[in-house]
């Protein structure tokens, strides 16, 4: 099963090894990654398959959201099957 993280705030040092470093912790592993800087704001969309982890997503999400705090950045998760009803006609 795979999801879709987003993450965006003011660019500081950490974010991505912060970031990377709780997937690693809960076994989840990053399929894709791509990120920008667009003027002063970090912007990061990862794919990750959560086959492994041992979490709920609602876990998952209030580990994110802990994390984000820290970093003072909003981070998301959302089920890639959210994305795929979207798109079906």
């Amino acid at each position: 099963m795979t999801a879709i993280v987003t993450v965006i705030g003011k660019d500081h040092k950490g974010i991505i090894a912060s970031v990377s470093n709780c997937m690693s912790e809960n076994e989840i592993n990053i399929l894709d990654i791509s990120q920008t800087i667009m003027q002063d704001y970090f912007t990061m969309i990862m794919l990750v398959d959560l086959t492994d982890t041992k979490l709920e997503i609602v876990e998952i999400r209030e580990n994110l959201d802990t994390l984000g705090n820290d970093l003072k950045v909003r981070i998301s998760l959302t089920h890639q099957d959210v994305f795929d009803a979207m798109h079906r006609i």
